[in-house]
């Protein structure tokens, strides 16, 4: 069985799904407050790289951008933003969809319940501070079957 990466396109579907949930979220009220601090030019290209090596593509995100640390660490010290989460989930959704991962696509269900994970469990875990993230977090692998313990 291919992995989810491969099932999702590869580099190229995921900077696809990439652009089309950032589009998303740009235009949502409550999603795009995340980015009014400023917009890195490559977030399309870092955060395809992130969800490839999540999805049991290559390592690109960590050979070029940084560990699981520098990710959280970007995403902590919000403190509690469950109506965010929500909408960004729901980005998501549209964004399979744009992407041409309708209902019925066998991706479908495994890159929501990564995204809903990620989103709440990952990347919201540290809401008080980003000095609280520990040291030498590695990008979290998710396969056909959820979450990979160990990797």
């Amino acid at each position: 069985m291919a992995t989810v990466y491969e099932a999702a396109g590869g580099e190229a579907g995921l900077e696809r799904l990439a652009a089309a949930w950032h589009d998303r979220v740009m235009v949502d009220e409550v999603v795009s407050h995340a980015f009014s601090h400023g917009l890195d030019p490559h977030h399309v290209t870092r955060l395809a790289a992130y969800w490839a090596e999540a999805l049991g593509g290559p390592r690109a995100y960590t050979e070029r951008f940084g560990d699981g640390t520098s990710v959280v660490r970007m995403h902590s010290g919000n403190g509690p933003h469950e109506d965010m989460n929500h909408r960004a989930v729901a980005c998501f959704e549209h964004a399979l969809s744009d992407v041409g991962f309708g209902e019925e696509h066998p991706v479908r269900a495994v890159l929501r319940d990564y995204f809903t994970w990620a989103t709440f469990e990952t990347m919201n875990r540290y809401e008080r501070s980003p000095d609280d993230v520990p040291e030498g977090l590695r990008i979290t692998r998710w396969s056909w079957n959820g979450l990979v313990e160990g990797d």
